[in-house]
């Protein structure tokens, strides 16, 4: 089973940015596709990002134009560059990975933005 976990998370003002990070162990050579998800406070988990083996990523319309998924291999870290962030933003990030074994979840990063 594939272990996640993520880091970055922090309370920002509205405009500002952050960077979160999913560092993965186990098993990631069977990792098919990595994602960001996010649940705000009384809310429905929502999927924000795709990031495939290739590199290939697709956004929610919520959040594109200002949030960029990234990965690096060498460090098993997938990224979210989070910017020009709103108070409705406001949510613990998961990450998710995808395998042939399964899926897996991190333990989830709470993210503020508030001024």
């Amino acid at each position: 089973q594939v272990q996640l976990v993520e880091s970055g998370g922090g309370a920002v003002r509205p405009g500002g940015s952050l960077r979160l990070a999913c560092v993965a162990s186990g098993p990631i050579d069977n990792i098919n596709l990595m994602h960001w998800y996010r649940q705000p406070p009384g809310k429905q988990r929502e999927w924000l990002t795709v990031i495939s083996r290739s590199n290939r990523t697709n956004y929610a319309d919520s959040v594109k134009g200002r949030f960029t998924v990234s990965k690096d291999n060498v460090k098993n870290t997938m990224y979210l560059q989070m910017n020009d962030l709103k108070p409705e933003d406001t949510a613990v990030y998961y990450c998710n990975a995808l395998s042939v074994a399964g899926q897996s979840w991190g333990q989830g990063t709470q993210v503020t933005v508030s001024s």
